[in-house]
């Protein structure tokens, strides 16, 4: 049943989810306020589900030679720019003096809206096509031009754990990570963190193991179509491939690596369930009366302990399972088949924020035009109309519930591929190839479901 024009105008302006109008109509959100999707997902969670363990069936019934895994080899990528990246430090220190000196309403101050949308959304989709433009433009490159000492210890990916840990628990869990000044005091202890681990550790070796955007940013270009090889003039050109062949060029990842890969996909799912009404039931909230973050604090910093515990646990049964089946080292096994997570993850990523970026980006772009509400209009936006009808549209929400749930199937799917590229260099025979692989399609599959359900569930604003 389509909810008539007036109600649905209603329901939007509210900002209320309306449960179930009939069994076949649910909601679905993305982003930090409540919109109002309406969307049919039962044969959509089906038939995404179906996709997945069938690419599964047809990635074992082609050809192998159109599997070849090769060697893994390291993937080259483009260099920082010194330019860009004082330029890039440069931009950062406008946007913080106007998280300090701007307006406090995060809709009208560019830094919130610049950092949790055009940053933290945008430009992850970006690298997603078009590979790790973050090693070119990241201000961190300037800091460490200050720095220079050889790492004497090594810690691997640790450091990037725990500040995306805390990171993701500041965008989660923390009553007000869009207040500019508060966002601005955010910004300036990260780059105080980084500067004193790239004095202890030296640049090179902070950039590429221990701080945790510039290893999200890289894991993500692994998905890119375009990818960088060197050339005989000895830089780098631009070579296209298929989206996601990044993922099988380098070896596998240490145990630190394994476990930021699953924080991230973890992360992200948390966000979704947090603010779903069966959570809020769970922690014996109305929600309908929705308490707000600051009552939530404790609650939602164990749940996003325990989500991330629980995906953890739940890819280290699977990947134990799989190596056992397939009679292969279960070290292999537990580092290797993690690449084939990152899609899932980017994929849900995508899902999340797409609705939210569509609306939070016109902000951003307006508010850039006036950084400190003086009646500036540096861009030409300033006069922007911000507009979010197009949340209203039954033709338009469906579109963007096609993308959204389109993602997540095609990561899976890609998933899956990777998984079965890895598995053929490990694998035996035929019969540990297929068994192997398994508890991961079990894993996948559950996941896609998950993933859908978390899109088209109401939740609270």
């Amino acid at each position: 049943m389509v909810l008539n024009v007036r109600i649905r105008r209603a329901a939007a302006a509210a900002g209320l989810l309306l449960l179930a109008i009939a069994p076949e109509t649910v909601l679905a959100h993305a982003g930090e306020r409540a919109y109002v999707l309406l969307l049919p997902t039962q044969l959509y969670i089906a038939g995404g589900t179906a996709v997945v363990a069938l690419s599964f069936a047809l990635v074992l019934w082609l050809p192998g030679r159109w599997f070849a895994p090769g060697e893994p080899v390291e993937g080259a990528e483009p260099g920082a720019s010194r330019r860009a990246s004082f330029a890039s430090l440069a931009v950062i220190a406008v946007l913080v003096a106007a998280g300090y000196l701007g307006s406090r309403d995060p809709l009208v101050n560019p830094l919130p809206t610049a950092v949790w949308s055009l940053w933290w959304v945008g430009i992850t989709f970006l690298h997603a096509v078009f590979g790790n433009l973050w090693s070119i433009v990241n201000p961190l490159g300037a800091l460490g031009s200050l720095t220079s000492r050889a790492p004497r210890l090594r810690p691997g990916y640790w450091p990037a754990v725990g500040g995306y840990l805390v990171f993701a628990w500041f965008e989660l869990v923390f009553p007000a990570p869009q207040d500019p000044a508060l966002l601005a005091h955010a910004i300036l202890v990260y780059l105080l963190y980084s500067l004193c681990g790239m004095a202890l550790l030296g640049a090179p070796y902070w950039l590429r193991w221990c701080d945790p955007f510039t290893v999200f940013f890289r894991m993500v270009a692994w998905l890119a179509p375009l990818g960088f090889e060197p050339a005989d003039t000895g830089r780098l050109r631009v070579k296209l491939r298929w989206p996601g062949a990044g993922l099988l060029r380098g070896e596998a990842l240490p145990p630190s690596g394994v476990v930021f890969v699953i924080l991230v996909l973890a992360s992200v799912s948390f966000d979704g369930l947090s603010r779903s009404f069966w959570w809020l039931d769970l922690v014996g909230e109305n929600p309908l009366e929705y308490p707000g973050r600051t009552a939530l604090m404790g609650v939602n910093t164990l749940g996003l302990l325990v989500t991330v515990l629980v995906f953890l646990a739940a890819y280290g049964v699977t990947a134990l399972a799989g190596a056992r089946l397939a009679r292969t080292s279960a070290g292999v096994v537990l580092t290797s088949f993690v690449l084939s997570v990152i899609p899932i993850a980017f994929g849900y990523h995508f899902s999340h924020y797409l609705p939210a970026f569509l609306v939070d980006a016109q902000y951003a772009v307006r508010a850039l035009s006036d950084p400190f509400a003086l009646g500036w209009n540096l861009l030409g936006t300033a006069d922007l109309h911000v507009t979010a009808s197009f949340l209203g549209h039954h033709a338009s929400v469906e579109a963007i519930w096609y993308l959204q749930t389109g993602a997540i199937v095609v990561a899976h799917v890609c998933a899956v591929v990777v998984a079965h590229r890895l598995a053929l260099r490990y694998a035996g025979n035929r019969r540990a190839l297929i068994a192997g692989q398994l508890p991961s399609l079990c894993l996948m599959i559950g996941y896609t479901l998950l993933g859908l359900w978390l899109l088209s569930t109401p939740v609270s604003a």
